[in-house]
């Protein structure tokens, strides 16, 4: 049982949407999906409330620090993958699901703030490795990516690599059919049309390869 926690201390980073495409993508893949919407924000909460949840994807509401680890290892279950969507800030709620993680995804904007904040979660990550005594895999996903990237982008990616932190490509492209998930609910294969819908599905499907090759891997 894979666990894959969407951290980030940053609001608006695009971490529900990181959650709800990985999500439902992998159980379109076949996969069980169990989801925990850990933000008091309850976006994955209100995604779940705009129609029935997709086949093979569940998720529980009101998970606590106190209930966030019980309840990832009541998971624990072969061909089940866990995805934890997170509160925007660095808690001790976070710490505790980091510290369940067989893979940590850091969704970042390609701004300075967002690379700034964002460098905080890598380093929550850390103090955590260094508790526990064991690596936790961790990447980042840009999020709201344009076409053409901007040199700001492509400097901040750059100073990424150099770090040696896992950037997982293609990014999550800007896409009018990702924010329509949370207005309409399901996944992109029920969605009414939203622009380009090739190109967002084949973008989310890329994603969630990428992120499954590197639970694998583990």
């Amino acid at each position: 049982m894979p666990v894959v926690v969407v951290a980030s201390p940053k609001g608006g980073a695009g971490k529900s949407t990181t959650s709800v495409i990985l999500g439902t993508e992998l159980a379109l893949a076949g996969a069980t999906v169990q989801m925990l919407d850990c933000d008091p924000n309850g976006s994955l909460s209100l995604w779940a409330s705009k129609q029935k949840l997709p086949e093979r994807v569940a998720l529980i509401t009101d998970v606590t620090e106190s209930s966030v680890v019980r309840t990832i290892k009541t998971l624990d279950q072969d061909g089940h993958v866990v995805i934890v969507d997170l509160e925007g800030v660095a808690s001790r709620l976070v710490s505790r699901a980091i510290s369940q993680a067989d893979l940590v995804i850091t969704p970042m904007r390609a701004t300075i703030l967002d690379a700034t904040i964002g460098a905080r979660a890598i380093q929550l990550i850390a103090e955590e490795e260094e508790a526990l005594a064991r690596k936790i895999r961790h990447a980042v996903v840009f999020t709201a990516t344009k076409h053409v990237k901007s040199l700001q982008h492509r400097g901040i990616e750059n100073s990424l690599r150099e770090q040696g932190v896992d950037i997982i490509k293609p990014d999550l492209m800007e896409r009018s059919a990702y924010s329509a998930l949370f207005e309409f609910g399901g996944d992109l294969t029920s969605l009414p049309p939203q622009g380009n819908m090739e190109a967002a599905r084949a973008n989310a499907s890329d994603f969630a390869h990428e992120v499954y090759k590197r639970l694998i891997a583990e």
